[in-house]
């Protein structure tokens, strides 16, 4: 990974860029700078595992389906001033591609938000784009696929692998590749973590 290349050609695109050698030091920044905020939260292993939610609730009001499932809940954080999520790749030539099913996280990192941030290992970053949309179908989905012991052909497979499949159970139905600051977003911001998190 090339750090400075990535790093020059997202901030040359509007992005606010910070890494951290580890999750705990990045969730941490990351709590630290959120006081009193209504904080949506997307399906993310990384932000998991790296604990912030629990960092979270301790000043703010966060809304996160994997810790009270619902539609409320869902609508809750598309609309919260600060949204959180990872992205399935991100290319050292300014590109961050997310991969989804039911289109909350793609969706509710696009528009309406005081601030976006993206948390991610560097196992998530490509060289291109071409490699990021690759990373994120044959990758990530499948990996996340099998996670979620979805039927589909990918979730059984030995390897992860795409199968491009027609499967009631499919979880790639919409691609997002955000290249640029979105102009309804105050900040976008990408955090790299220098451990692999996530899928």
């Amino acid at each position: 990974m090339n750090l400075q290349k990535l790093t020059d050609r997202f901030t040359r695109e509007g992005f606010l860029v910070r890494y951290f050698s580890t999750g705990e030091e990045a969730a941490a920044y990351v709590a630290g700078m959120l006081h009193g905020k209504t904080v949506g939260i997307g399906g993310s292993v990384t932000i998991d595992t790296i604990g912030l939610y629990d960092l979270l609730t301790a000043d703010n009001t966060v809304f996160w389906h994997w810790k009270a499932p619902g539609p409320e809940t869902l609508a809750k954080a598309a609309l919260a001033q600060v949204y959180l999520t990872s992205a399935n790749a991100i290319s050292e030539t300014g590109e961050i591609v997310n991969i989804d099913g039911s289109g909350n996280r793609v969706t509710a990192a696009l528009w309406g938000h005081e601030k976006v941030i993206f948390l991610a290992g560097v196992n998530k970053v490509t060289d291109t784009l071409e490699d990021a949309i690759y990373r994120a179908r044959n990758v990530a989905a499948p990996l996340n696929a099998k996670r979620l012991g979805k039927k589909t052909p990918c979730a059984a497979a030995p390897e992860p692998r795409c199968f491009d499949c027609s499967s009631p159970d499919r979880i790639c139905r919409g691609f997002t590749v955000t290249n640029r600051k979105m102009l309804g977003i105050g900040e976008m911001e990408l955090v790299l973590i220098g451990e692999e998190l996530g899928y």
